[in-house]
């Protein structure tokens, strides 16, 4: 299976193969979905956390005699029914919302998410990608002369798919807000949704192929 290869000026430089097994995958929307609600939910932060009675600071005497008082009887004034006190049943820090899923429905759902980029036209893969110095206004230009040159890139927010560390481009893509990168051999289901455009350089194939299919 063949793709438009392009040059970092945007000009077509030739053709490159995709594996099939990854790039042309029959998709299943339901599939997806679950992966991403579980990715998603792995991801989620606990920050809500409330103090209850326990964990309230004060409240060791009790504020007034048992009887005779002509009052509510109370043991604490950290407890629930105190302006100040604990809360009862708020949002606890131990909460889980992680969700385990096989290995083999993740990779599949990367599959079909990568076959999603390629027919509807929004990977675009490079014979190389360089940088001269890491520098944003470098990266910028690369992601005009894209834009300009390839009829299908509208300069929408992109994800890069590196094949190795590259300090250059990771240091250049921190101030550019319309570019994420991430290397290919760690590529998932969520990112790749969560950006517009992929852009492989042409050695990324190779890595995301020997990552993904051979195991």
């Amino acid at each position: 299976m063949k793709t438009i290869l392009y040059n970092q000026r945007g000009e077509e430089v030739g053709t490159t193969l995709l594996p099939r097994e990854i790039f042309d995958v029959e998709i299943n929307p339901d599939l997806i979905h679950q992966v991403i609600v579980s990715q998603m939910a792995n991801r989620r932060k606990v920050v809500a956390h409330t103090k209850n009675r326990g964990e309230v600071r004060g409240g060791g005497r009790k504020p007034w005699r048992q009887k005779g008082t002509g009052r509510a009887r109370h043991g604490s004034i950290r407890s629930p029914l105190w302006r100040g006190g604990g809360v009862t049943f708020g949002p606890r820090k131990e909460r889980v919302f992680k969700k385990k899923i096989p290995k083999k429905m993740k990779r599949k759902a990367l599959f079909m998410v990568l076959s999603s980029k390629f027919k509807n036209k929004l990977l675009i893969v490079l014979d190389e990608l360089k940088l001269e110095k890491a520098k944003t206004k470098f990266l910028v230009k690369l992601f005009e002369n894209l834009k300009t040159k390839i009829k299908n890139f509208k300069g929408d927010n992109a994800l890069v798919a590196l094949p190795g560390y590259d300090k250059n481009i990771i240091l250049a893509a921190r101030n550019f807000s319309k570019i994420d990168t991430l290397w290919a051999r760690d590529l998932n289901a969520l990112d790749v949704l969560s950006s517009k455009y992929l852009i492989l350089p042409k050695d990324s194939i190779k890595v995301i192929k020997d990552t993904f299919t051979k195991r």
